[in-house]
């Protein structure tokens, strides 16, 4: 009977990834374990597959916009001497907001471009940069069809950021810079005051 030598490199790679899947694992519950408690609250976040056509122009990063399609930007007039009459103003973002006929068109447009399959009640024509942080309203490179979860786990986190923004524990730009890097991430390490 003969022997199949492939079967090595086989088992080889599989005890590789079980290796470090119990590496990654054991890491993150002892990050955890030392990590502070008096973090900002970041919603729990999983990555739901979303149905994209293979040739799509912009293709999502999980549950990240294409960075080259949707790198985000921000409105100049906001600044962080000026957050106090706008992005921490109560309404300010009623006032710049796109109106919904863009907004739809748009989506229609960049929802061909995601190569998205599903219906257009799946997906938020989202800013990158939200506006209570000072992102551009209309500007089409800081919106995309986001898959639509609700609640929206990425809402909880822009309301974040623009709190520590509106009590001076972090800058305007770097909140801008943490959202348009990786919104699932943006809050990380900031801390609430007690």
């Amino acid at each position: 009977m003969a022997r199949n030598h492939n079967t090595a490199p086989k088992v080889i790679v599989t005890l590789v990834i079980i290796g470090m899947t119990a590496i990654l694992a054991y890491e993150q519950a002892s990050h955890e374990a030392t990590a502070p408690q008096n973090k900002i609250p970041v919603p729990q976040i999983s990555a739901l597959p979303v149905p994209q056509l293979p040739g799509a122009k912009c293709h999502m990063r999980g549950l990240l916009p294409d960075p080259v399609c949707t790198p985000g930007s921000i409105d100049p007039t906001v600044t962080d001497e000026n957050v106090s009459t706008t992005i921490c103003k109560s309404g300010y973002t009623a006032t710049i907001r796109p109106s919904s006929s863009y907004t739809n068109k748009l989506k229609r447009q960049q929802m061909i471009e995601y190569g998205f399959t599903d219906s257009l009640s799946n997906h938020e024509e989202d800013h990158l940069i939200s506006l209570q942080l000072g992102g551009a309203a209309a500007d089409p490179t800081n919106l995309w069809p986001q898959p639509d979860a609700s609640p929206n786990p990425k809402d909880k986190i822009e309301t974040n950021l623009r709190v520590a923004v509106c009590a001076g524990r972090i800058s305007l730009s770097e909140a801008q810079q943490r959202i348009a890097t990786d919104w699932t991430t943006a809050a990380n390490g900031l801390m609430v005051n007690r």
